[in-house]
């Protein structure tokens, strides 16, 4: 889906209230989604406890990638430079949330919650957000894209370990990972350029750091 051209984008005081607000719905509300869940139609299948657990171990993480996400996007925003590299973030942002909406509903359908530490994840991430768009909009978009193409590794990871009855789950991740997959084609094409590698792997250090405590708080 190609980006939405925003008309004028707040500033000053109005910003600051809509990004507080924003961090609010993200982490404590419960999102909606405008398109159709992607597992709807999708038959639940018996697992045992420790299935389960792991499944919504998975898409807890995945809840919480989306937390970040959200943060990211919002905190490039606000420093980007370039009106359309603005938008084109905001638009991102926007579509995330629809992630937020399947991951959570799967979490529920599971018996499970969402990770106590998504304030901890959004603050950190909105920060290193606004870091990255206080650089330029050449490396912001950069971020963007390198952003969404680890998520895209971490989502083919998670098809092959999830338990291999929950097409509920599956359904999901896959339509995350295409979403995700065209989000890093249009950062590139509004003119984002590849990372420097050492930023590439403090990127992946830092992921696996929200794995591992996202499937577990």
């Amino acid at each position: 889906m190609p980006f939405k051209i925003f008309p004028n984008l707040p500033t000053g005081p109005d910003a600051f209230i809509l990004q507080i607000d924003k961090a609010l719905r993200t982490v404590f509300a419960t999102a909606s989604s405008r398109r159709p869940y992607p597992d709807a139609g999708v038959a639940e299948v018996d697992m045992n406890e420790a299935e389960k657990r792991h499944a919504a171990g998975l898409m807890r993480v995945n809840h919480s990638g989306e937390v970040c996400a959200q943060a990211l996007y919002q905190g490039q925003a606000l420093t980007a430079r370039n009106p359309e590299a603005a938008r084109a973030l905001i638009e991102a942002s926007e579509e995330e949330t629809e992630h937020l909406a399947w991951c959570e509903k799967r979490l529920t359908e599971l018996g499970s919650h969402k990770s106590f530490l998504n304030p901890l994840w959004y603050a950190g991430s909105f920060t290193l957000g606004a870091l990255a768009g206080a650089l330029g909009d050449k490396w912001n978009l950069g971020f963007l894209a390198e952003t969404e193409r680890q998520v895209e590794g971490h989502l083919n990871e998670h098809l092959s370990d999830l338990p291999e009855q929950d097409a509920k789950s599956r359904a999901i991740v896959e339509q995350m990972k295409t979403d995700e997959m065209k989000h890093a084609e249009t950062a590139i094409e509004h003119g984002g350029v590849p990372l420097p590698m050492p930023v590439k792997q403090a990127m992946q250090m830092t992921s696996k750091v929200l794995t591992f405590a996202a499937y577990r708080i």
